[in-house]
């Protein structure tokens, strides 16, 4: 899942997938997921329609224009791509679906054809996660992680409705993520509940006229859209944490379209909406742990403690002197309410890159909670320039706007300040952020009601027992809702999405074997512990 946090460390090795979505480059997104199902819309029967039915005729079979992917001079996700083989489209599809002789938008697509044609399964769509993140640019590394049967399939990229290179939705935010901590007090949570206020008024403003129309819903019947455009009776998918709630609802909105579908990082539908950080505090303080202990062995580095419990005792400490005053970083100050999304951000990839990157810009938090001058690391500087800043408002607009349209959010601060309250004696660095409020809670109301996911699918589903976004209980309850699933499990990794990014060859085969013939598993599967260096 992408949990809406900050931007992590979503590909190591130049890896893009998340459940959380890392769009662009080192600094990536966390964020989840919510449940919809076919009989409980409450749009017109055409909405979901048949990819035969008159009313989206034109869309299912419209012309596709395949062109280089390379936008200009410095597009290197495009560059990426040509070196790949790969070749782009833009596919038209209605922005209302209850309205399909309406209004119309693209939706941006990459394509690395098959090569063995004579054993060609289909297309392979891909979804990296968010909401809100982009995957037009996943098709190459994907490809490679699927070895010698990505010659079967054509690996297809897709930024979904209004992000990346589709028809944007940009609500003009001054930060790049909807959620932070609830501060220290009252006063800290007010701040709080105005500052998501605001984030909502500006959607309105700016983007009112879409924001209906950017659900996991219409996602998913977009995804079908792209299906018939392309000729196919079916497609595969690969969805990573966010990704996997849309592999939910696309399944369940279209029964007999799909063939093999792997989901990493899996979100449990029924506990996808507006609160989907509830319930991860554990494997977050988990991961913490895991974290600090790699960083004490390597004390004589980063300096931030001999032994685990020292390293966790200047994690509070820095929590403590931010709360006290903001802490000068370069051109950024940090809070109460934005230091413990840099902590969260810190910790959904367990690899050396990824902990290091953490473990010096907490050294840079420490300095400057002393007083010193301090020019933050790189990983530091992204995260600080997501949050504090528009520059990634296009994303955060797309998150929170796909969030909030899935699903209605108590609408009364009251329940979030309690619930704060009750929860911080216990863990005061993350559940001020799990438990507090967002913009959802000032959204208008879904058009859409919530969905059931169907309990039939056969899908392989893949997870870390310490992923701190996508909790494992969540795969071990979708595992059991179908029987028809198997679960490959990834055991003593706080890891966020597997297949193909962590480097594990137990998963990296168990899925390969799936896409190669179809066949699931007989049994579920447990892959070893790692081990770091």
């Amino acid at each position: 899942m992408s949990l809406p946090a900050a931007r992590g460390h979503r590909r190591q090795k130049g890896h893009p997938p998340v459940l959380s979505r890392f769009p662009g480059t080192a600094r990536r997104a966390a964020l989840t997921l919510t449940a919809a199902g076919l009989a409980l819309t409450a749009l017109p029967a055409t909405a979901g329609a048949s990819p035969g039915s008159a009313p989206l005729a034109r869309y299912h079979h419209q012309h596709l224009t395949w062109k280089s992917c390379v936008l200009g001079p410095d597009d290197t996700t495009g560059k990426e791509l040509e070196q790949a083989g790969a070749r782009c489209a833009d596919v038209t599809v209605p922005l209302d679906y209850s309205d399909p002789g309406g209004r119309t938008i693209t939706v941006a697509i990459s394509r690395i054809p098959a090569t063995d044609t004579d054993r060609r399964v289909g297309p392979l769509l891909i979804n990296g996660g968010g909401p809100g993140g982009e995957s037009l640019g996943d098709a190459p590394w994907v490809r490679k992680a699927m070895k010698d049967v990505a010659a079967r399939y054509d690996v297809v990229g897709v930024d979904p409705r209004f992000v990346g290179r589709s028809t944007p939705l940009d609500c003009r935010w001054p930060t790049g993520s909807a959620w932070r901590g609830a501060g220290e007090d009252r006063a800290g949570f007010d701040r709080m509940a105005a500052f998501s206020k605001d984030l909502a008024r500006r959607c309105r403003t700016h983007a009112g006229d879409v924001l209906p129309h950017a659900t996991t819903r219409n996602t998913a019947r977009d995804m079908d859209v792209i299906r018939a455009a392309l000729g196919e009776r079916r497609i595969s998918y690969l969805g990573y944490s966010y990704g996997s709630y849309l592999g939910e609802v696309y399944t369940t909105m279209f029964p007999g379209r799909t063939d093999r579908i792997v989901l990493d990082g899996v979100i449990d539908p029924a506990r996808y909406g507006a609160r989907l950080w509830l319930g991860v505090e554990r494997a977050n303080r988990q991961a913490l742990k895991g974290w600090a202990s790699w960083t004490a062995a390597r004390d004589a580095t980063y300096g931030l403690g001999r032994t685990r419990s020292e390293v966790l005792a200047t994690v509070e400490r820095i929590r403590r002197a931010a709360a006290r005053a903001p802490l000068r970083l370069g051109e950024h100050r940090l809070d109460e309410h934005v230091m413990p999304i840099v902590a969260l951000n810190g910790l959904s990839q367990d690899n050396d890159a990824a902990y290091g990157d953490f473990a010096q810009g907490v050294r840079d938090m420490l300095r400057a909670s002393e007083g010193r001058e301090v020019s933050p690391s790189a990983w530091l500087a992204g995260v600080l320039e997501f949050v504090l800043t528009g520059t990634d408002s296009p994303y955060g607009s797309a998150q929170a706007a796909i969030v909030c349209g899935d699903g209605a959010a108590p609408r009364d601060p009251e329940i979030y300040w309690r619930d704060v309250q009750r929860t911080r004696a216990q863990d005061p660095l993350f559940a001020p952020v799990t438990n507090n409020l967002n913009p959802c809670a000032f959204w208008d109301r879904p058009r859409e009601r919530p969905t059931t996911i169907r309990d039939d699918l056969p899908a392989l589903l893949v997870n870390a027992t310490g992923d701190p976004r996508t909790d494992y209980d969540g795969a071990k309850t979708v595992r059991a809702m179908w029987p028809s699933s198997r679960l490959v499990t990834l055991h003593g990794a706080d890891q966020h999405a597997v297949y193909g990014v962590y480097g594990a060859p137990c998963v990296d085969d168990a899925v390969n074997a799936y896409l190669a013939t179809g066949r699931l598993p007989g049994r579920d599967i447990g892959c070893g512990p790692p081990a770091h260096d």
